[in-house]
């Protein structure tokens, strides 16, 4: 071997690490457009058994059937912001200036009740929260008004980028398959394709079992907060609901929200007889949604749309969770799918991909 041969080797390997990096940086910079990419295929996959039903049921024109949906979604979309402004208004009127003296008094009373309720259990309140300097945070309100204006600009150009992508997606549902095919190897593009339409397929079932899901318990939340009175009821079970779209992690935050909110809905009453007694009968309702959610509904309808056993989807998630975090979690079962219908298609006489699968 040539000094030049080895110099010439050198120089490549530099050469593949410079492209490597330029690419991930590349991959870096237009993160936001990957994204806006993600989620408008998502959608269209979402939307691809409405639209055909339109087209192929109702003759539709395929324009008009994408118009339709589009028009359909934007009107969801406007539905959940209207549901959120009476919980944001009441929420904006209790911190109001105007009724500072009063919303100052209803705390000063639950927090004297809640004081008296647990020195009475031998637990000292006071002592754990007189180290805690609550005034330090409020210095930090106008960083946050200024993230939530940045965050708002920022959503208003995602969702136009998601919403025009979004419609040459679903007019033109060869679009995202030829992008993908213009990429792979020479020689594979039919099994490729083959592959594509599977996972297609399988995907939006997925999805449209995670609208179901979500479904599920929004109309248990719904139906534990109305018998206990709790004010914007039907908002509060759509945010906790909305959250179990992350796994293990969004049920968990969903009942925080919910405790918090069942506590403040019946703010000025007597903590002991009323606040406790309801948050507690509403928690009971909320597990019990959940353990329903996680024993039943769940694994029946994933297994059925992914056509995956239930302990598959769990371990795939643990592990998407461990690796990249709530993202991972979120993205893992779509991922796997994927995967599982790639790898039928070109190791079909693998034992560990034919036993993996078998339901495919």
């Amino acid at each position: 071997m040539t000094a030049k041969t080895i110099a010439n080797g050198i120089l490549r390997a530099i050469a593949i690490l410079v492209g490597i990096f330029l690419l991930g940086y590349f991959l870096y910079a237009v993160q936001s457009v990957i994204i806006y990419l993600i989620i408008a295929a998502i959608l269209s996959l979402i939307a691809r058994p409405f639209i055909l039903f339109l087209r192929n049921k109702l003759k539709f024109p395929n324009t008009i059937a994408v118009v339709v949906c589009m028009v359909l979604m934007l009107g969801f979309l406007a539905g959940v912001i209207g549901l959120f402004i009476p919980l944001v208004i009441e929420q904006g009127e209790s911190l109001s200036l105007l009724q500072e003296e009063g919303l100052q008094a209803n705390i000063q009373n639950i927090f004297n009740q809640i004081t008296a309720y647990f020195s009475s259990k031998g637990i000292d309140v006071l002592g754990e929260l007189k180290n805690i300097d609550f005034s330090s945070q409020f210095k930090e309100i106008p960083n946050l008004l200024n993230s939530v204006l940045g965050a708002v600009g920022t959503l208003s150009i995602g969702l136009f980028s998601v919403l025009f992508i979004s419609f040459f997606f679903m007019k033109d549902s060869q679009l995202l398959k030829k992008g993908v095919l213009t990429i792979i190897p020479n020689g594979t593009e039919t099994r490729f394709s083959k592959s594509l339409e599977v996972i297609n397929d399988l995907l939006s079932r997925y999805f449209i079992g995670l609208i179901l899901q979500i479904t599920i318990l929004f109309i248990f939340y719904t139906i534990i907060l109305f018998i206990f009175g709790i004010n914007n009821a039907i908002v509060i079970a759509f945010l906790c609901a909305l959250l179990n779209l992350i796994p293990y992690v969004g049920p968990l935050i969903g009942a925080a929200i919910m405790f918090t909110l069942s506590m403040t809905s019946n703010i000025g009453q007597d903590f002991q007889t009323e606040i406790l007694p309801t948050t507690i009968y509403v928690m009971i309702g909320y597990f019990i949604a959940q353990l329903v959610d996680n024993f039943a509904s769940q694994p029946i309808i994933f297994s059925k749309t992914t056509k995956s056993h239930p302990l598959e989807i769990f371990l795939v998630i643990i592990i998407g969770g461990l690796l990249f975090g709530i993202t991972g979690m979120i993205t893992a079962v779509p991922l796997y799918t994927a995967l599982k219908v790639i790898l039928k298609e070109f190791l079909s006489e693998n034992k560990i991909v034919k036993s993996l699968t078998k339901n495919l």
